[in-house]
């Protein structure tokens, strides 16, 4: 069974990894952006694999399935108002003058960033509350999908006029949000006071929700209409394929 240390080491290992794109944005901004385009279609298909290979499956075996779906269900209507709550939020304070906008947005982007961070540690807890094969692959599967993000919000900062050095160390402290929501959800779940399942239909709500809602309309409208064979679209099958082949291989050898 996995137990604290698994779980530190991977999330750590996850916020490295996705904090990657922001760091070569400062320092080679033309391989940051093309690390993002390419690496976004790949956490979609790896993302929606997670949720329909891994979550769902094993949420249905400590739960009825209609309790876990309802709970993907819910993360999903969850996440959604919250993404409506700070778009409404940012939309507020742009009618504020150019001074007050600009130090308004910082909080606000910090803020959305730490709290996508917390919620990724919940998706990976929940994955280690299943087996240790599931929290590794989930983990895989978030630190992709955080890439992108990590490099638009080291973006914004910069565009803000935050200093480099202030970047990195707003996203180095956003990102122990992670391991501190993945650690007390592991926590939580282990000792019984989380219904694992539910759980694992929340986070699967909320890997649907980002895979669905954000980033396959993204590469809908980043790919030329009369071009069916840009590379993107197949790199979605390409993540789908390999983390699901990745989660199918570790359960069979993991038992």
């Amino acid at each position: 069974m996995p137990n604290n240390y698994d779980v530190l080491i991977f999330t750590l290992i996850g916020s490295i990894v996705s904090l990657v794109g922001g760091f070569l944005l400062i320092s080679r901004k033309k391989t940051a952006l093309g690390l993002a385009k390419y690496a976004t279609p790949f956490a979609a298909g790896g993302l929606l694999a997670a949720v329909f290979i891994d979550l769902l499956p094993e949420g249905i075996k400590t739960a009825k399935p209609e309790t876990v779906f309802t709970s993907t269900m819910i993360g999903l209507i969850v996440f959604f108002f919250l993404e409506r709550f700070l778009r409404w939020f940012h939309h507020h304070h742009e009618h504020v003058g150019d001074e007050d906008k600009k130090q308004t947005s910082i909080p606000l982007i910090i803020t959305g960033n730490t709290l996508h961070n917390a919620l990724d540690g919940v998706a990976i807890a929940s994955a280690f509350l299943i087996n240790f094969q599931a929290g590794a692959v989930t983990t895989i599967a978030v630190a992709a999908h955080e890439i992108p993000r990590e490099i638009g919000d080291f973006g914004l900062l910069l565009a803000k006029k935050m200093s480099r050095r202030g970047v990195i160390w707003v996203h180095i402290f956003s990102s122990l949000a992670t391991i501190l929501a993945a650690l007390l959800a592991f926590n939580l779940g282990g000792l019984g006071d989380l219904p694992i399942g539910v759980l694992l239909g929340l986070s699967a709500g909320f890997m649907l929700y980002i895979a669905s809602s954000d980033i396959i309309p993204t590469i809908h409208e980043e790919t030329r209409d009369d071009n069916l064979l840009d590379i993107r679209p197949f790199l979605l099958l390409v993540g789908a394929v390999v983390v699901g082949l990745a989660i199918i291989i570790a359960k069979h050898f993991g038992g």
